[in-house]
């Protein structure tokens, strides 16, 4: 079941159908509910188990199958996405700190598992290393100007401690902030 991890997300998300698909979907249900109807014998489980295997495999498909042919509803949550991070960062990182995903998901009305693979789909990057690319971003304006310090470049960020954002920085960008 791990493999199928549309199961955890919200019901408004994890799932649009054409009209098609739930007919191909009810056709293999159709298929369940006779063989379980059927008078048990040697044979009845794994039949029982190889429908379900199908069923849940066509879902599979048309999840992921949804993140492409949904692009434009895609493309506005991922425009949505980048407006709250600039937000975000003007206004609210040296109060809340650093960003996560979790975050924005919410502020989408997403489940964080559902947005990381929706934002990973439509633009080949996930949400994460958005997030740092940003935060990397703004910490190079910041410390072009030559009256804040590291520290305060770091705090203004939203770094707890001043070695964490130097550890980020040079992780990011192979260089130290100096």
């Amino acid at each position: 079941m791990s493999s199928y991890g549309y199961f955890s997300y919200s019901s408004n998300e994890a799932l649009h159908l054409s009209k098609e698909e739930v007919n191909l979907l009810s056709a293999v249900l159709s298929l369940i509910e006779r063989e379980m109807k059927h008078s048990i014998d040697r044979h009845s489980r794994s039949i029982i188990i190889s429908h379900l295997e199908v069923f849940l495999d066509y879902c599979l498909r048309f999840y992921e199958r949804q993140f492409y042919s949904r692009e434009v509803i895609n493309n506005t949550v991922v425009e949505k996405f980048n407006a709250l991070l600039d937000e975000y960062l003007t206004n609210d990182i040296s109060e809340r700190g650093l960003p996560t995903v979790a975050f924005f998901a919410d502020r989408l009305n997403l489940s964080a598992g559902y947005f990381g693979e929706l934002v990973k789909t439509s633009t080949g990057t996930t949400a994460k290393d958005m997030i740092a690319d940003r935060l990397v971003n703004a910490a190079r304006e910041l410390l072009n100007d030559l009256t804040l310090s590291v520290t305060q470049v770091g705090d203004m960020l939203g770094f707890e401690y001043p070695q964490h954002f130097v550890r980020f920085f040079k992780r990011r960008t192979g260089r130290t902030p100096k």
